[in-house]
């Protein structure tokens, strides 16, 4: 068997991604757009978006997605490659230039369906071949117009905080004690609380939707109790962000600010609304059963091991 040639897509081949028959038992990655070039009206670049080829035959892709304003990818989006082509995968992922977070979508108790769990398992392994570890697995909701619309407990009002300081204050205290698998491993990192912090800052302003539409939570004797963020993504309206305070936790508050963001982003137009929290996170999981978000998918996010 000869050996694979690992490279880049150029403009003028972009067509040879279609070329490689796909696996529907299993999802792309956390965006999951069908695959066209920016050229051709899509989403994806050639030059991200990187080959395997045996004897001019693609047996391993592999797509990374970001913004229109982004200058490097933020996630791997779509990988998979042909039966028995595990390590031709594995070592396109070693030599593309590119270390982004790999979320793999995977259906509802994917586990319990042996062709799917095997076919996951399959992209997990080559994966995990090529030096990345699973970080958590997480729930994916979609909240549609046929889902009930939760009424508002009335125990919280809400502010919008124009002041960035105050947010980055606010985020400190949600992660300082945190379920959180990212969040806890950005605190493990060498920027400790902080970083952790400011990521989620980051993502906030990385969003298309308002900056005004970020709100803070308060008790009736008008202490903080938590921070909802209503957002649009690339793909659409989502709970950006639910946190809760240390010190008001315990009074089930993560679910008022779930309701909250849910009825915020209805009266601003949403008919479908994206939400994920991670499977560990009990606390937050019941509240969106509670509050009428479906799981429609499962998430298992990997992330480049140390270096």
């Amino acid at each position: 068997m000869t050996d694979p040639v690992i490279r880049a897509l150029t403009s003028s081949d972009a067509d040879l991604f279609h070329s490689l028959h796909d696996n529907a038992l299993v999802g792309r990655g956390a965006f999951g757009h069908r695959y066209a070039t920016v050229a051709d009206g899509g989403e994806y670049r050639p030059d991200w978006t990187w080959v395997a080829l045996r004897d001019n035959t693609v047996v391993a892709r592999a797509a990374w997605w970001g913004a229109p304003a982004d200058t490097a990818p933020i996630a791997l989006d779509w990988f998979d490659f042909a039966p028995g082509e595990e390590e031709a995968a594995a070592e396109l992922l070693r030599r593309a230039p590119f270390r982004s977070e790999y979320s793999l979508l995977v259906p509802p108790g994917w586990r319990e369906q042996p062709e799917v769990r095997a076919a996951a398992e399959a992209r997990i392994g080559a994966a995990r071949a090529a030096g990345m570890e699973v970080l958590v697995e997480r729930y994916r909701y979609t909240w549609t117009a046929d889902c009930p619309l939760p009424e508002r407990p009335g125990r919280l009002t809400f502010r919008s905080e124009p002041d960035d300081a105050v947010i980055l204050d606010v985020l400190r205290r949600v992660h300082s004690v945190t379920l959180d698998a990212h969040a806890r491993r950005a605190i493990e990192g060498p920027g400790g609380l902080e970083a952790a912090a400011q990521e989620e800052l980051d993502f906030f302003h990385w969003c298309p939707s308002p900056r005004e539409w970020w709100q803070l939570a308060y008790t009736p004797d008008g202490e903080v109790a938590g921070i909802h963020v209503p957002a649009h993504n690339p793909s659409g309206p989502c709970i950006g962000f639910i946190g809760v305070v240390p010190e008001a936790r315990g009074h089930g508050y993560g679910y008022d600010l779930l309701v909250e963001c849910t009825r915020f982003l209805v009266e601003h137009g949403a008919e479908s609304i994206a939400g994920a929290t991670d499977r560990a996170n009990a606390p937050m999981a019941a509240a969106f059963a509670r509050a009428g978000h479906p799981v429609t998918q499962e998430r298992i996010d990997l992330v480049s091991g140390p270096s």
